[in-house]
């Protein structure tokens, strides 16, 4: 008998069957940062978020700032109580959408005017996306991203022999996922 896969042992896990709530959204997050001032002004003129409410370092160590990128009071909070850069052990990326293929061209961009280095550009695999993915001032992973999959009542996901990895934006609109409309409303956007 051959020793199963990670994905032979995880595939049979499924919701428990008397669970009496269903979460609907990750709400926010909240991380530390050695310097709040820096991360606050990487976050609101780099990334475009807006400040809701702050703590005074005497309600929490270091001071807190909740920021919004929608209509939640916030969706990322920031504490500058941080000894150090971040090592991403327990958290390994942040990921936010974007409204079009347009705007996630925007995004990079805008990172390399602001002198943001990018990580990575494309698609991975599983989930379709094409995303920009870099970091922020003390190191947490961050993705930007456009066109993640949408599973449907029906449970179908995307099947492995559909993904299709991409190490360049331009690379994955020319060869985008089944279902996937990858046309731009700006084609100057493209590197070619």
């Amino acid at each position: 008998m051959t020793a199963k896969t990670i994905t032979e042992r995880l595939q049979g896990a499924a919701p428990g069957k008397d669970i009496p709530f269903a979460i609907t959204k990750i709400g926010h997050i909240v991380l530390g940062c050695r310097d709040l001032e820096r991360s606050v002004k990487f976050y609101t003129q780099i990334l475009g978020f807006k400040i809701s409410d702050i703590y005074e370092p005497d309600m929490v160590p270091g001071g807190m700032v909740f920021m919004r990128f929608g209509e939640d009071h916030h969706g990322v909070g920031l504490v500058g109580a941080m000894p150090g850069k971040a090592e991403n052990i327990e958290l390994h990326h942040l990921a936010f959408e974007v409204a079009s293929l347009d705007q996630l061209l925007r995004v990079r961009e805008h990172l390399e005017k602001q002198h943001v280095t990018i990580d990575f550009q494309g698609r991975r695999r599983a989930g379709g996306q094409i995303a920009v993915e870099f970091a922020d001032p003390d190191g947490h992973q961050l993705e930007l991203f456009w066109g993640l999959d949408k599973v449907g009542a029906d449970d179908v996901i995307r099947p492995r022999s559909e993904w299709r990895p991409a190490k360049s934006l331009e690379e994955a609109i020319d060869n985008p996922v089944r279902g996937q409309d990858t046309r731009l409303t700006d084609t100057r956007l493209l590197r070619r």
